[in-house]
């Protein structure tokens, strides 16, 4: 199997970076054995995991947001998404919600942008 393949396999999992490398470690028979050291898994993960991760939470947020549309003809929603497919705005709204804004004159609003420059 292929270091990639193993550790996007084991990020599926649950499995932390420091774990992937040390198995790595392990099975190379050292750190001098290896051509890569553990911040680039972790890069990898960021990189090319994560974000194949956010691709798809866009596609099932938006599959989620259809078949509450076919429950409830009063929802109202659109998805702007960013060049690589990720989510870059969200709106819905639904018939109690939109009673809420009537009675209160407020919405909520997420941003998901906090904590991304960490």
């Amino acid at each position: 199997m292929s270091v990639r393949r193993t550790i996007e396999n084991n990020e599926e999992a649950g499995i932390r970076p420091r774990k992937t490398y040390q198995s790595f470690v392990a099975a190379a028979g050292g750190h001098r054995e290896l051509n890569f050291i553990e911040k680039d898994v972790r890069n990898y993960i960021m990189r090319e995991v994560r974000n194949v991760s956010e691709q798809d939470d866009a596609k099932e947020f938006r599959k989620y947001l259809l078949r509450m549309k076919e429950k409830n003809q009063n929802l109202f929603f659109e998805l702007e998404l960013e060049d690589d497919q990720s989510i870059k705005v969200a709106f819905w709204a639904d018939a109690r919600s939109r009673a809420a804004f009537e009675y209160f004159g407020d919405v909520i609003s997420f941003d998901t942008t906090y904590n991304t420059n960490r």
